[in-house]
């Protein structure tokens, strides 16, 4: 039956107001995502002008003012860091060898009552404990070497939320300039309370090059991020890959083997043996790339470690005194 007319404008209507909603949704995420695209706010843009943009990760976004960073001034670096902003905590860290471990950060976010914080740590270790408030190599500076002394309580550190953004903006003193530097970047969806900082929900580590910049030129920017992440993501997933074909497949497959095959005399025997040795070795290579991992993370995993050891002393048992009965 044809549609009434009534009820094709009506159908109109909702496909119009679908129309609309898709655009609004679009056009909320490009302005959420749209990075360097964008300028900093009001608020901020006074205090940090003339600063160059480069996206570095995810929806982060650094700016960065090389304006009289030079070897004879004072190695003051200003810095705004943005990226799309719920609640919880956002830090960028400078690192010696890409590692959290030994590095300092400054970390930025909305409390509960609203107030805004900004803050130096140090990152002694993978424990909250170990991550220590005004510590560690970064030391702000409240405004940049030829500003007026009257600027310097508006140049300070400061955080803004503004449009679902967070921007912390900070100038940090260096006793010589950086040239190339491991640059850590976090985000935590736990709001810090009295300065205590929760575990990182999604982090990494890259290689930022600042040598090219110390020309002078205001304009001047060479900041590049590098391919690699020095956070050893590979090596990661290298240990669980591992980890789960040896000791979650081939070694469960040899079990089967043993418990529903012993029909076929001996050929059961020799191919349980053999696929419990294959399973044992690629196990043990799991082990070995975990060790690797450890020693670079330093994590507290010390249930997962036992878990672990006791795994392999049972498949080392398994392996030395193997019986047909």
């Amino acid at each position: 039956l044809p549609l009434s007319s009534s009820s094709s404008l009506a159908m109109g209507h909702d496909s119009l107001v679908l129309i609309i909603a898709l655009g609004f949704v679009i056009g909320t995420v490009g302005a959420q995502s749209d990075g360097c695209g964008s300028e900093l706010p009001i608020a901020l843009s006074s205090n940090f002008s003339g600063l160059s943009c480069k996206s570095v990760w995810n929806n982060f976004v650094l700016r960065v003012s090389i304006a009289g960073y030079s070897q004879d001034q004072d190695n003051v670096l200003s810095i705004v860091l943005s990226t799309v902003y719920t609640t919880g905590w956002v830090g960028i860290g400078f690192s010696k060898d890409g590692m959290m471990v030994g590095s300092s950060a400054v970390v930025g976010w909305m409390g509960k009552t609203g107030q805004r914080h900004i803050e130096r740590f140090y990152l002694g270790g993978q424990s909250s404990s170990a991550v220590q408030v005004d510590k560690g190599e970064l030391q702000f500076s409240t405004a940049a070497a030829a500003a007026a002394a009257a600027a310097a309580a508006a140049a300070g550190p400061s955080v803004l939320v503004e449009n679902a953004k967070i921007y912390l903006a900070f100038r940090l003193k260096f006793s010589a300039p950086v040239t190339q530097q491991q640059l850590l970047f976090a985000i935590g969806s736990a709001i810090p309370v009295n300065n205590v900082l929760q575990m990182h929900d999604d982090k990494t580590s890259i290689l930022f090059d600042f040598s090219s910049a110390y020309d002078g030129l205001c304009t001047a920017f060479a900041g590049t991020s590098s391919a690699s992440s020095s956070y050893p993501t590979q090596l990661k997933r290298t240990h669980g890959a591992l980890a789960i074909l040896g000791w979650g497949v081939l070694l469960p497959i040899g079990t089967i083997v043993a418990r529903y095959c012993k029909q076929w005399d001996p050929l059961w025997f020799y191919l349980h043996t053999v696929i419990q040795f294959i399973g044992f070795i690629i196990g043990l290579a799991a082990v070995v790339t975990g060790k690797a991992l450890y020693d670079k993370l330093h994590a507290s995993v010390h249930t997962h470690r036992g878990i672990g050891i006791f795994v392999l002393v049972l498949g080392i048992l398994q392996v030395i005194y193997p019986n047909s009965q």
